[in-house]
């Protein structure tokens, strides 16, 4: 290609190559300075054909006769290594697609050899805390996940037979309690209607026999008051208890558990400090919620010191509390629970001057619980002792909280902990009086 202007005019090319397959960048490097090679890649562009890549070198010739310059490109397809590049990049792609299968059949393989028995041992754990004892894992082969499917076997076995073995223990207890005590329901009445005639005729008697005679009638009533609890922590147990549901005013019922103890009232010198200001109604069952209200408030007599007893009311649109505070001994942090184990006593060597059969509150945690309610106990020694009854209004009503505080506003600090009974709330072993 001449340099000069006339000779740009008159452009020689070989081959179908159109002349813009020369970047202007190159020729205009080749024009500046001919004394080199220069090279770049391009698109060489063919008149009658597509267009493909390739190489362009150029530089200046002089022609010795004439001192002309001239031009010149030489322009080489690369086909073969497109093609070649073409053929790994296939090759890649295909290396890579089979190597994502690869790792998706050996994450496969893993998840079927090893989660799998892991996913399965969780489901049948899950049913075996369920209840369903009889559920086993399946076995296959001999590698360490099979061993492991055998000893969860072997300990799903054995818990199954501890279990059944409990079970059975506990339904014959439960068995000889209900019926020992039906069985000496008949002697009792026949003791009874004995002891009644002695006392009866106990001024006819010498004083050492008369006073034998009444210690006789009280520890006879003592015994009928036991076996009476006895009959109905059996029917506790055995799931048979229900309720007669009437809709009543928690204020009546506490009015007529204060008339039923005023004797001991007036012996133990308690003043009752009553806040009870509006009607308190709740559909329960009456005669259950005396028997708790009957324990809660003669606990605070017996152990109130001679202090006031306070007994409070409140209720929302979902609950009715009733709470009884007394100022006497209290309990301690550790015994916070243990203040409804049955028979349990916070002083041993404390006499019982009303007579108690040791299943008052744990009878009254169990009617609690069958109302759907809760019971919460909290004492402090030397502090007294606070008790909370919380009753869903209706029986359809879940409780989400307490329209009386967790603890007595006077309480100059916490030391024990709150104790909650009923679902959902935590549950507590059995229980009595304190």
């Amino acid at each position: 290609m001449p340099t000069d202007q006339a000779a740009s005019n008159a452009i020689r090319y070989t081959g179908l190559v159109d002349s813009d397959s020369i970047p202007q960048a190159l020729a205009s490097s080749v024009v500046s300075d001919g004394d080199k090679l220069w090279d770049t890649y391009t698109r060489i562009n063919y008149r009658d054909s597509p267009s493909v890549p390739g190489l362009v070198i150029g530089s200046q010739i002089r022609i010795d006769s004439t001192g002309d310059k001239y031009s010149i490109y030489f322009l080489f397809p690369l086909t073969a290594q497109q093609e070649t590049l073409d053929v790994v990049q296939r090759a890649l792609v295909t290396a890579g697609l089979l190597l994502i299968v690869l790792l998706g059949a050996i994450a496969w393989l893993v998840t079927r050899q090893v989660v799998t028995p892991v996913r399965m041992a969780r489901r049948i754990a899950e049913r075996l805390a369920a209840g369903k004892l009889e559920e086993r894992m399946q076995v296959r082969g001999t590698d360490d996940l099979a061993r492991l499917a055998l000893s969860f076997n072997k300990m799903a076995s054995n818990l199954q037979r501890q279990i059944r073995r409990l079970e059975e223990l506990s339904r014959l207890q439960r068995r000889f309690v209900s019926d020992v005590s039906h069985e000496l329901r008949t002697p009792l009445t026949t003791v009874r209607m004995a002891a009644d005639l002695l006392h009866e005729t106990r001024d006819q008697f010498d004083p050492i026999s008369r006073r034998s005679v009444e210690l006789l009638q009280n520890e006879l009533n003592r015994f009928e008051e036991l076996l009476a609890d006895l009959l109905e922590i059996s029917r506790f147990d055995a799931g048979a208890a229900a309720l007669d549901l009437e809709d009543v005013d928690l204020r009546d019922i506490v009015n007529r558990v204060l008339e039923n103890h005023e004797t001991l009232l007036e012996r133990k010198g308690c003043p009752v400090e009553l806040d009870m200001p509006a009607p308190c109604r709740a559909n329960v069952d009456s005669r259950r919620i005396e028997r708790i209200l009957r324990n809660l408030i003669g606990n605070a007599i017996e152990h109130s010191e001679g202090l006031p007893i306070r007994i409070s009311t409140a209720f929302d649109d979902d609950a009715a509390a009733v709470a009884v505070r007394d100022h006497g001994v209290g309990f301690r942090a550790e015994e916070a629970e243990m203040v409804f184990s049955r028979f349990w006593r916070a002083d041993p060597a404390r006499a019982r001057t009303t007579g108690g059969t040791g299943l008052g509150l744990s009878i009254a945690l169990e009617d609690a619980r069958l109302h759907g309610g809760r019971l919460d106990a909290w004492g402090s020694p030397g502090e007294g002792a606070y008790f909370r009854l919380t009753l869903p209004r209706r029986p359809d009503v879940a409780l989400t909280g307490s329209p009386l505080p967790p603890r007595p506003p006077d309480a100059a600090r916490v030391i024990t902990e709150l104790v909650d009974v009923g679902a959902p709330y935590q549950k507590l072993n059995g229980g009595e009086d304190r």
